[in-house]
């Protein structure tokens, strides 16, 4: 990491086999734990925004607007959720 790049540290608790994978294979490549954990991260952080939100996977899924005969109002109209999060 260079002196120029300001840097923020977290932690983060990871089960033990896998801070032995960490170490394992931040031995085997030559860099340490820090470097791999900020290039997975990175790596996930790029793929999740490209997904885009759950209403635009849901409708390029085809889901938007799929059921025939439900209720329009559905998620706004109290009556439906009456029940809702009861135990029955």
């Amino acid at each position: 990491m260079s002196d120029i790049m300001v840097s923020q540290r977290i932690t983060v608790r990871v089960p033990v086999a896998l801070g032995t994978r960490l170490r394992d294979r931040s031995c085997g490549k030559g860099q340490t734990p820090s470097d791999i954990v900020r290039l997975a991260l990175e790596n996930y952080l790029s793929e999740a925004s490209d997904l885009g939100s759950a209403y635009e996977l849901a409708e390029a899924a085809g889901l938007i607007g799929c059921v025939e005969r439900a209720p329009r109002d559905l998620s706004s109209n109290r009556r439906h959720f009456e029940g809702f999060g009861r135990r029955k």
